[in-house]
């Protein structure tokens, strides 16, 4: 991280519109490392998730994409999947309400298949319930492989013969049960140590500024979303390009 970084404030006049997509890693780890049984990191890694998206507007994030279940953490323990399932029932009993105040729209992305009916029917009813939410779109990453997205909405656009990007994108929303197309991803902030994207939104992500953090995600806190915030906006994203300062020095 830049040294020279004057940490944003909340009280700071945003004039940004960011989709930021969290890897929320370390759960496990952290409820270790203090001889606690991995789901109790899980539960502080719950709340921690709480005050991230009430702070998210905050830093001019319009969309927060939180990766919570991959497809692949169906190999974990039995004991420790049943327990996740119940945390997120458990949750979207009890936070919908507040998403409907803070004006959060709730969206999920990912496989509904494999989920159970119960967990199925309050997914679709909380997307219901805070649809006309405008202060922040929440998307909720559950059963998500970014390869089976992709494999998935190739399949969809195989007969399109005027396939573009933004077309692309649009059958990508529709391959992960989703209304319309998220904006490309901005931010990608990954928790925990690990530097890698372990399957997500790898076609979001193309042109996505990486912030890695030693942090464990029960620790995150407002103050180092800030910091990933102000990180990201003292980098020249260039999508490809010259910097304008040699564009400038060539004529």
């Amino acid at each position: 991280m830049s040294n020279h970084l004057k940490l944003t404030r909340p009280d700071d006049k945003m004039d940004i519109s960011l989709h930021v997509a969290i890897i929320m890693d370390g759960n496990g780890r952290w409820a270790q490392q203090r001889g606690k049984p991995r789901f109790w990191g899980h539960r502080e890694g719950a709340e921690t998730a709480k005050r991230i998206i009430e702070a998210a507007p905050k830093y001019g994030i319009a969309t927060l994409t939180l990766y919570a279940f991959s497809a692949d953490n169906w190999k974990r323990p039995q004991q420790e999947v049943s327990m996740l399932m119940q945390l997120l029932q458990n949750k979207l009993r009890s936070e919908v309400k507040t998403s409907i105040e803070n004006g959060v729209k709730l969206s999920f992305i990912g496989r509904r298949d494999r989920l159970s009916s119960a967990l199925v029917e309050q997914m679709e009813d909380a997307e219901e319930k805070t649809k006309l939410g405008t202060n922040l779109h929440l998307r909720l990453a559950i059963d998500y492989s970014s390869r089976e997205v992709l494999m998935r909405a190739a399949q969809m656009a195989a007969d399109d013969q005027n396939l573009t990007r933004e077309k692309f994108s649009q059958y990508l929303a529709r391959a992960m049960h989703s209304d319309d197309a998220a904006p490309d991803v901005d931010l990608l902030i990954r928790t925990g140590g690990e530097q890698r994207l372990s399957d997500f939104l790898l076609w979001e992500c193309a042109y996505a500024e990486f912030y890695f953090t030693p942090v464990m995600w029960p620790d995150f806190s407002e103050e180092e979303l800030a910091r990933a915030v102000d990180e990201f906006k003292s980098r020249e994203r260039r999508f490809g390009a010259i910097p304008q300062a040699q564009v400038s020095a060539m004529l």
